[in-house]
């Protein structure tokens, strides 16, 4: 008898090729989860080839998540969190901790991709007091997600907008700056703003990981400069220490990142009003 691989249990049916590397898994690999299929692992292994350090910036992609979201909910007061780009639920998700927190803090999370669905509607469980909900949909179209996203959260009160390490996805062509612009427009003042997003200009390596990405995996990346981030910032206040390398910002005492350590550019910024 023929054994059936992990692989071959997803149904193509759902949406969903196992045998292109997708960006949510080739993270998920990054990140030393078991959620990912031979495609991503063999992506994920050539991109690994020509930047070094990776993994430690993937991982420190993940603990600023956690950093800046208790920041926004034990300091800022924020109880509402919009997600995009969830990607397979691992430690620490965002709203494991928020309501660790506050417990009626409520959360939606959004990503394109049906196997992070299938994942978050298993393991995702929010608290009786709060809200936590996963919606299917492309972050290059935001209309719709803020449409559904309102049945969850009041958008009359501040929200959190978190988009980590997902807007390197939207290239240039696609306005990935507009796309924030209509997010944010649609928020109440006092609202928050959290982007870590790959660097073009921190790292020697950067251009090479970029192009075996592109040539491995199928949604194309956009590494950018710092310059570049900054934009998606424009015309609200920055938190201190403002737009520094993820690892910089609000480090935990017991970090121990390695001298000419890099990660990404990362910031969190609040909405006047």
């Amino acid at each position: 008898m023929t054994e059936t691989t992990d692989d071959q249990r997803w149904d193509p049916d759902l949406g969903i090729d196992v045998s292109v590397a997708h960006p949510a898994r080739v993270y998920d690999y990054w990140l030393g989860g078991k959620d990912n299929f031979a495609a991503d692992r063999i992506a994920g292994d050539r991109v690994l080839a020509v930047t070094p350090g990776l993994r430690y910036r993937v991982r420190a992609n993940r603990a600023f998540l956690g950093r800046a979201v208790r920041y926004l909910a034990a300091e800022a007061g924020i109880r509402q969190f919009l997600d995009l780009g969830t990607g397979i639920p691992s430690a620490d998700n965002t709203h494991e901790v928020a309501q660790a927190i506050a417990a009626d803090s409520r959360i939606v999370y959004v990503d394109n991709d049906p196997i992070v669905l299938r994942h978050a509607q298993a393991l995702m469980r929010g608290t009786r007091e709060g809200a936590t909900t996963y919606m299917e949909a492309d972050l290059r179209d935001p209309a719709p997600i803020l449409r559904q996203a309102a049945a969850t959260l009041d958008f009359s009160q501040p929200v959190a907008v978190m988009l980590l390490g997902v807007l390197h996805l939207v290239s240039d062509d696609e306005d990935p700056w507009g796309v924030v612009a209509t997010l944010m427009d649609a928020t109440a003042p006092g609202s928050y703003l959290v982007i870590s997003h790959p660097a073009l200009d921190i790292s020697d390596t950067q251009a090479a990981g970029q192009r075996a990405y592109n040539q491995n995996v199928a949604t194309a990346q956009t590494l950018r400069t710092r310059d570049e981030v900054a934009r998606f910032f424009t015309g609200l206040e920055l938190v201190e220490p403002g737009l520094v390398q993820v690892h910089q910002w609000h480090p935990d005492p017991e970090d121990d990142a390695a001298e000419g350590t890099v990660s990404a550019h990362g910031g969190v910024a609040r909405k006047a009003g």
